[in-house]
């Protein structure tokens, strides 16, 4: 489908919905999974994309997983650390997680391993994580000598160490050291050099890594220890994305209405849980229940908010701020910029087209609100810029959503989900 038109809706969005498992804890679990000893049953898992593109990978490095359950329930048969097959071409797509934790997954292995994506996945960096791989011990490099993928590594096995990384660009280099450094030869200490972006998801990894019994990580000051484990197979429960839930929430907040998101509270694993504070600052009324955050709509504000701990959800804000009295300026995000697109300089393009008033600057944006006009809106092949702008439409004629597949990538029900929930005909199917 070229472009996809979205409908307003003729009454505030209320109801309740559980979003699909987590696409970040799903392939964490997958990883942790594959590395055990023995096998895994993971309960409540992503079927996209990016979760079909780790999956596929698993399997072409020799670890066996089976779907039942239309693929929300995964059988995984552990390797107990030891990457099975030798020689393995990889093709990732534009999945940033699956090209950053296997590249340090593979650095287990004893072989050679070529790992390649798309066109934006050849521009998006990781010179970060091939440095730190590097002083462990690992023969590894960018192919084109440009700190971006394709990357071969050329692997006898992780010897572990001290090593040193800057945190300020993805938390995903952190992370997939983190799931492999239990399986190193030796303990290991990973130093960050600079300020962690995203910390809630390598807290995230800290406990899945946990759950699947590798020995607890020691946090410092900008320092990791983690020491000699091995991982086990469990029967393990995904929760539901927080960051698709967000889109839910939103919705509420826009068109005054009243969304329960079901298996998901406070102590969720998921920091973009957090999301829901932003909401409250906006005038919007948050309440928590046993695993259910409900959020209601009312007149909304502009905020100044710091949103680097929950950047997954920056175009969301975006979206509602486009409805608030007043400017809302979101910082601390410039790690953004290098996400399946530039979540900075795009999103403030593409908002322009409805006729809000957009400042970009190098690590946020300030939206100023005006009167709203339909316009096309290009994704960018991004699909939270899809499922962030078609939100707009539910209260502004005339949005139309350039290349709504992309949202295959993590979320391929949201144009269901999003109809169910405000009482319209799936426009998939139109």
């Amino acid at each position: 489908m070229e472009a996809l038109s979205i409908s307003p809706v003729s009454r505030p969005v209320c109801g309740s919905i559980r979003p699909p498992g987590s696409k970040s804890i799903t392939n964490r679990a997958l990883v942790c999974a594959a590395l055990a000893c023995g096998e895994s049953i993971l309960r409540g898992a992503l079927r996209s994309e990016d979760t079909r593109v780790m999956i596929d990978a698993l399997t072409q490095l020799g670890i066996d997983v089976a779907e039942t359950e239309g693929g929300t329930v995964l059988r995984v048969a552990g390797c107990n650390g030891k990457i099975p097959k030798r020689d393995v071409d990889l093709f990732v797509a534009n999945s940033g997680t699956t090209m950053r934790f296997l590249t340090a997954m593979v650095a287990l292995g004893r072989g050679r391993y070529r790992l390649d994506g798309i066109e934006r996945m050849r521009q998006r960096p990781i010179r970060d994580l091939l440095n730190a791989l590097t002083e462990l011990g690992v023969a590894i490099r960018a192919e084109n000598d440009d700190g971006c993928p394709p990357v071969v590594v050329q692997s006898e096995g992780l010897s572990g160490g001290t090593t040193t990384m800057k945190g300020d660009v993805s938390s995903q280099f952190l992370s997939g050291l983190l799931m492999v450094a239990p399986l190193a030869s030796e303990n290991v200490r990973i130093c960050l050099d600079g300020e962690l972006v995203s910390r809630p998801y390598v807290e995230m990894t800290c406990a899945v890594m946990q759950a699947f019994g590798a020995a607890s990580v020691e946090f410092g000051d900008r320092q990791f220890e983690i020491h000699k484990s091995q991982y086990s197979g469990r029967d393990y429960n995904i929760e539901p994305d927080a960051s698709a839930a967000s889109y839910f929430w939103a919705a509420a907040a826009i068109t005054g209405g009243e969304v329960s998101v079901e298996g998901i509270d406070y102590a969720s694993l998921q920091g973009d849980v957090r999301f829901c504070d932003c909401l409250r600052q906006m005038g919007c009324q948050v309440h928590e229940s046993a695993a259910t955050l409900t959020v209601k709509g009312h007149a909304l504000r502009g905020i100044d908010v710091d949103m680097n701990e929950i950047s997954d959800t920056v175009q969301t804000l975006a979206a509602v701020a486009l409805f608030a009295e007043g400017a809302t300026t979101i910082r601390n995000v410039a790690h953004i910029r290098h996400k399946e697109t530039d979540r900075i300089g795009d999103l403030a393009r593409e908002l322009r087209k409805f006729g809000a008033s957009v400042h970009e600057f190098d690590d946020g944006l300030t939206i100023v609100p005006a009167r709203l006009s339909g316009a096309r809106v290009a994704t960018y092949n991004d699909h939270r810029m899809a499922m962030s702008l078609a939100l707009v439409g539910l209260r502004v004629p005339g949005v139309q959503i350039e290349n709504p597949e992309c949202t295959q990538k993590t979320y391929p029900e949201f144009f269901a989900d999003l109809a169910r929930l405000s009482g319209a005909e799936n426009p998939m199917r139109q």
